[in-house]
């Protein structure tokens, strides 16, 4: 009796061990993935600051301030940028000519131990993430579509398959023209599913909770699109989505949003005027696909200190004057853009601190709906939105001229649909400006923006 009631509780242990192995890899539902960025993400990325260069410690430094001081408004993630697994880049741009990439035997990319030293004996990024998650934060990293150039060299076999290796499952047509690691994987080889299931089988493992993918949207390559949600819904972690760079084609929209969490919209974002005005340029095409779950995305915040080993320009705090870069914030903040800081935090000035921790504002980010531009004329944009919590309107009023003369720039009242009055409040400044009916105006000067919370005095 005792030796049958051991036997039964030995079929109990495994049948949870089972279980729990079972819900540990079980897919997600079609969708599903939507709820894992209900709100735009908010974090920091690497690229900016330190290119393909950054370092563990690096990292580290970056999460510890976000912890200590951004946390609790809504930052949370940190993201390792480009090339990690390369052990000689250099500042400023991409070692080409001789790299020396890290990889297992499977043909998967590895943290290079020269800038991570805690991936050795093939932790990866492991312990890294641990350390960003005991802050209570989020971890991430980037990579380029497609298979290594290196695995396919060497025909390094696939993981998950029956001797399929990665000679078999690549195309040299599409690569990417910028960088040249990695080669095109045709969707439908028999291998290429499994090898994008191999890779996030092992992010899911080391912790990882958010993936920017590059050489995705310019041309548009829906079919590894398709194959990287699939890899994503099936190795049972929620990974938010991120495709790059831009200008993501506008006749993709509805594949993109049942795909990923955002989606880049234009190239990269530095710190010149012109990347600005070509970003509101680019938004009319996107306002009707802002929802949550899935956005469109302005690419990262250039403020702040940047380029100590970025790709563009020497170390420098940002190149925007201070107008500039309320304009920036305020036009990612009420289109609802994720916020992806890219300056070196520890770095910040009280100034650049002030732009990411306007309650207000964020607010306004994190609760906004029905977005929309009522005009944009004669270099002058208004677009609002309305707090799906309270009620209240959102408006930024903002003048792009070049012109050195303030600029009026008026909204009817009745466009926002309010008929009475409204008392305004300006929200960077955090004071009312006065009651209005009619119509509400401000006087503007070159570059500069206004945004207002408006309530209605019934």
């Amino acid at each position: 009796m005792k030796s049958k009631l051991f036997l039964l509780a030995i079929a109990a242990m495994m049948v949870t061990s089972t279980q729990k192995l079972s819900a540990q890899t079980s897919s997600f539902k079609e969708g599903e993935f939507k709820q894992w960025a209900q709100t735009p993400p908010m974090g920091w990325n690497s690229w900016d600051c330190y290119g393909s260069t950054v370092t563990e410690d690096e990292t580290k430094a970056n999460a510890d301030y976000m912890a200590a001081n951004l946390k609790s408004y809504g930052w949370e993630y940190i993201v390792v940028d480009i090339r990690w697994f390369v052990e000689n880049d250099k500042a400023g741009g991409y070692n080409e000519k001789n790299p020396i990439y890290v990889m297992d035997q499977y043909g998967r990319y590895l943290p290079a131990l020269n800038r991570f030293p805690s991936a050795k004996d093939g932790k990866g990024f492991k312990h890294l993430a641990d350390y960003v998650h005991s802050k209570g934060l989020k971890f991430g990293i980037h990579i380029m579509r497609g298979i290594p150039k290196e695995a396919v060299a060497k025909k390094l076999p696939i993981k998950g398959t029956n001797g399929i290796t990665a000679d078999k499952i690549y195309t040299t047509e599409l690569q990417c023209q910028w960088l040249h690691d990695n080669y095109t994987i045709v969707a439908n080889k028999p291998g290429a599913q499994e090898y994008y299931n191999s890779i996030f089988e092992l992010y899911a493992s080391w912790g990882v909770d958010f993936i920017k993918i590059d050489d995705l949207s310019r041309p548009y390559h829906q079919g590894e699109i398709d194959l990287i949600r699939k890899a994503i819904d099936h190795c049972g972690r929620h990974i938010v989505l991120s495709t790059s760079p831009g200008e993501t084609p506008i006749e993709n929209a509805d594949h993109v949003r049942t795909h990923a969490n955002m989606w880049r919209m234009v190239d990269d974002v530095w710190d010149t005027w012109p990347h600005i005005t070509h970003l509101f340029d680019i938004c009319q095409k996107w306002y009707p696909y802002i929802a949550p779950g899935t956005w469109p995305d302005c690419d990262m915040i250039p403020l702040g200190r940047i380029s100590l080993r970025g790709e563009r320009g020497a170390d420098r705090m940002t190149r925007l004057s201070k107008d500039e870069q309320y304009t920036l914030m305020t036009l990612f903040t009420i289109f609802r853009s994720p916020l992806i800081f890219g300056g070196d935090l520890p770095s910040n000035d009280a100034f650049t601190l002030s732009l990411l921790t306007n309650k207000d504002v964020l607010k306004m980010h994190r609760e906004g709906s029905k977005v929309h531009q009522l005009f944009q004329k004669d270099k002058k944009v208004a677009i609002t939105s309305r707090n799906s919590k309270t009620g209240e309107i959102y408006i930024a009023l903002f003048n792009l001229s070049d012109d050195k003369a303030a600029q009026k720039i008026s909204v009817n009242l009745a466009d926002l649909g309010i008929k009475g009055k409204c008392i305004v409040t300006d929200m960077w400044a955090g004071k009312k400006v006065e009651t209005f009916s009619k119509e509400f105006s401000g006087l503007f000067n070159s570059h500069a923006c206004g945004l207002y919370k408006l309530k209605v005095i019934k």
